[in-house]
């Protein structure tokens, strides 16, 4: 009984903060989305309860940093570094050869379902993406979430593999079915 309680609460509170997603600005919800695979559940939850979007800009600024190449990266220069027509094709999903990184295929999709090491390429390291996608009536196309409530409308599904050699994207292909 204590146990479901627990999981009962926990599951409303995730649920009440993921909830005030719906009042960010059009820009927030943009960088939210595409820094969201990197940050962990804490991080979410402090970012959504920040009351103003100054504060959620500046939390941006100051959380997540990490040291490349001697320069202090945080969360809003992880995805600002990118041109204005790089961060669309993000938000896209629009996937390009020789052009995306890793990184940008996790800020357009998430997490992949499964990631496997790529074996007989010519890249010191090599590494295939795969992801369940969606596809719907009105010709748009989502990952696939579990337990979403996306998934009933969803006309067509297919699997997207991406291949990433040194963390560049090689090549990807749409494959019918799961």
């Amino acid at each position: 009984m204590r146990w479901s309680l627990f999981l009962l609460l926990s599951m409303s509170v995730a649920c009440s903060f993921e909830g005030k997603v719906k009042r960010l600005s059009e820009t927030e919800f943009t960088h939210y989305y595409a820094l969201k695979p990197f940050m962990s559940d804490a991080e979410r939850k402090a970012y959504l309860t920040l009351k103003t979007e100054p504060e959620r800009n500046a939390w941006l600024k100051a959380n997540g940093c990490k040291e490349i190449y001697g320069e202090k990266e945080c969360y809003w220069e992880r995805f600002y570094k990118y041109t204005d027509k790089q961060r669309q094709a993000i938000l896209e999903g629009s996937i390009k050869t020789g052009d995306w990184t890793k990184e940008m295929v996790y800020m357009a999709y998430g997490a992949p379902y499964d990631s496997k090491k790529a074996v007989g390429r010519q890249a010191t390291r090599s590494d295939k993406l795969v992801y369940r996608m969606e596809k719907h009536a009105d010709g748009s196309i989502l990952v696939y979430v579990e337990n979403s409530k996306t998934a009933y409308k969803a006309v067509e599904r297919f699997t997207r593999e991406i291949i990433l050699d040194d963390d560049v994207v090689a090549e990807w292909k749409d494959i019918g079915g799961w």
